[in-house]
């Protein structure tokens, strides 16, 4: 009933004008129904995913010391949708699975990030991100060989490449709003480790926190939380990059506060990219066919990122 409602759902919207003859009532009954069951949904998406990638990013930054770490240029967030991609093809996870792609969103995600950790394991973590890119590279021809293996399977693939928060139901955060909270509470709990961890490995030991394992701890929590993100709404890009320095100023480079602003943060940029991917949407669609047209919320975040990477280049190329 579940799909079916999600299939139908942009039919219904769209023919919700033809029913005005019915009444006012009917009409706002119908519009109260679609607006509870896919909108809300679709808020609720976007504030969870951008809230687990705001602190995803935070803790990868910090426990890697470097501020370009993030889910997407880690491993992190290629190897999920890579594993997302490969257990529907597999016949492993089911397309309407909710546990089933949180599970392989995290298997995906921990050998995606690993991938990029022992390659830059005798670089020390400084250098992680270039590993990262590489594996993500790696990755992500083995989901384009993927996609064109099967191409037939993968029918709302661009969900899962791009980043969309639409299509999504109460059934999708049942469980996976508790997962993304419960982690968010755990780094917050743990969040003075970041603050040591960012301090280097010989200010970590000094102070009594073994390094290695506080950030293998961390880098745990950063990839369950991108992990619940991708398999919402699939690898939304720049999210987990941008956000933690925007935390950090707001907190005043204070993890304790750090992790509650990059959640904040981090849910009201998605909001705002999804937000502003529904304008363009009806813009450039017109009207009626804006329920059928979606810009995904990822094209969005992605073009933002893009200038905002540029801008910063171009500052310190000048500088």
């Amino acid at each position: 009933m579940r799909n079916l409602l999600v299939c139908l759902a942009p039919a219904v919207a769209t023919g919700v004008h033809l029913l005005s003859h019915q009444g006012p009532v009917a009409d706002a009954a119908l519009s109260g129904r679609i607006l509870w069951e896919l909108g809300l949904p679709r808020l609720l998406t976007a504030l969870l995913a951008g809230a687990a990638l705001g602190v995803a990013g935070f803790v990868l930054q910090s426990a890697l010391r470097n501020p370009l770490a993030a889910p997407e240029f880690t491993g992190v967030n290629p190897g999920a949708v890579l594993g997302i991609l490969g257990g529907m093809t597999l016949g492993i996870v089911p397309a309407d699975s909710v546990l089933g792609a949180l599970l392989a969103a995290l298997v995906g995600g921990a050998l995606g990030g690993g991938l990029g950790w022992v390659l830059a394991a005798r670089r020390g973590p400084g250098q992680v991100i270039v590993a990262g890119l590489l594996g993500s590279a790696v990755l992500a021809g083995l989901t384009t060989l993927l996609l064109a293996y099967q191409p037939s399977r993968f029918g709302n693939a661009m969900r899962w490449l791009v980043g969309s928060v639409e299509g999504r139901v109460w059934d999708h955060l049942a469980f996976t709003s508790w997962w993304i909270l419960g982690w968010i509470v755990l780094v917050w709990l743990g969040s003075a480790a970041l603050g040591v961890l960012a301090g280097g490995d010989e200010h970590a030991a000094a102070l009594g926190l073994p390094p290695r394992a506080a950030r293998v701890t961390a880098l745990v929590a950063a990839v369950a939380l991108a992990a619940g993100s991708a398999s919402l709404a699939g690898a939304l890009a720049f999210v987990g990059l941008m956000v933690p320095h925007v935390a950090r100023w707001a907190a005043r480079g204070r993890p304790r506060a750090g992790v509650p602003a990059a959640a904040l943060l981090g849910a009201a940029a998605l909001t705002g990219a999804d937000a502003v991917a529904q304008f363009l949407t009806r813009i450039v669609s017109g009207g009626d066919l804006a329920h059928r047209l979606g810009l995904p919320t990822g094209v969005v975040t992605a073009l933002v990122g893009a200038a905002v990477l540029i801008a910063v280049a171009r500052k310190e190329i000048e500088a």
